[in-house]
């Protein structure tokens, strides 16, 4: 059963960063594509940005372009989300995600998903 972990998380100030990890112990992620979503309780899911494995591109929602970078270290097997200038409404336990494809089906949606992380909670809190 592949397991994609997600860590990083945490309890940060408006303005500041974080740095979420995505790893898959016994399963290569550099062959897919790599999905960031978002979750506030009561709302659906959100995609936040995708990585493609075939020709790397990269997409990002809206409201955080310019502030999230999405990127990837084959050798370490691990994706990661840079998060900077954080604010409120980024409060959200953040998922991993992938369809096992190897390009982004951009915009994200939620289903079609084979394997989820549990997700790490990020609460941006002055």
């Amino acid at each position: 059963q592949v397991q994609l972990v997600e860590s990083g998380g945490g309890l940060v100030q408006p303005g500041g960063s974080l740095k979420l990890s995505c790893s898959a112990p016994g399963f290569t992620l550099d062959y897919y594509a790599i999905a960031w979503f978002r979750q506030v309780p009561g709302k659906e899911r959100e995609g936040v940005s995708c990585i493609s494995s075939f020709d790397g591109s990269i997409y990002y929602a809206d409201s955080v372009k310019g502030r999230f970078t999405v990127s990837r270290d084959n050798a370490k097997n691990t994706v990661y989300l840079q998060m900077n200038n954080l604010n409120a409404e980024d409060t959200a336990v953040y998922y991993c995600a992938t369809d096992t494809l190897s390009n982004c089906r951009w915009p994200l949606k939620n289903y079609g998903i084979d394997f989820w992380g549990k997700g790490t909670p990020v609460t941006v809190s002055s």
